[in-house]
């Protein structure tokens, strides 16, 4: 049986961080199930079909290089509950430094309680991504930073984009 995963986030904009746990995600499982959140209380900056089009493009060489299928989907409401939607039996989760263990402890902990079947696996940050966050990098944006090192150039261009004209 095909093992499958799912990666949420809001990938607002798809980052270098994001991309490194979906290629080692992506040596784990034979699937691999990106779960762009969709919430009417955020504002993101890009609209979420630019996202996932975003991670179609940027994805195609890890699919290649690691044979997965990596599909792209949204979702609106609990992860977990995507997840089970989507017949995961892991959801991944990247883990930068000790604030996001402790959280995502709690919310895989949570989503044990709603669905103990459904595994969590956290996966540490590498170290040339540890500091990038998304937040981080639409707050460089807006204030006129580089944000090259932290983002692949389709996301930059969108970034920009967005940030001119809207998303």
């Amino acid at each position: 049986m095909a093992r499958c995963g799912f990666y949420p986030g809001s990938f607002d904009p798809v980052t270098y961080g994001h991309l490194d746990i979906i290629a080692r995600a992506a040596r784990l499982v034979d699937e691999l199930v990106i779960g762009v959140g969709v919430h009417a209380s955020k504002q993101a900056l890009l609209a979420p079909d630019r996202r996932v089009a975003l991670i179609e493009e940027v994805v195609k060489p890890v699919a290649a290089a690691t044979g997965c299928t990596i599909r792209v989907v949204t979702f609106d409401g609990l992860a977990v509950a995507a997840a089970r939607k989507e017949q995961a039996e892991f959801i991944i989760r990247g883990i930068r430094d000790a604030t996001d263990f402790d959280y995502e402890v709690k919310m895989s902990q949570m989503n044990a309680a709603m669905s103990g079947d459904l595994e969590t696996v956290f996966l540490a940050a590498s170290t040339a991504t540890r500091m990038i966050a998304s937040a981080l990098v639409k707050q460089v944006a807006r204030m006129g930073g580089d944000i090259t090192p932290f983002v692949p150039p389709e996301a930059r261009a969108a970034v920009t984009t967005a940030l001119k004209y809207g998303s």
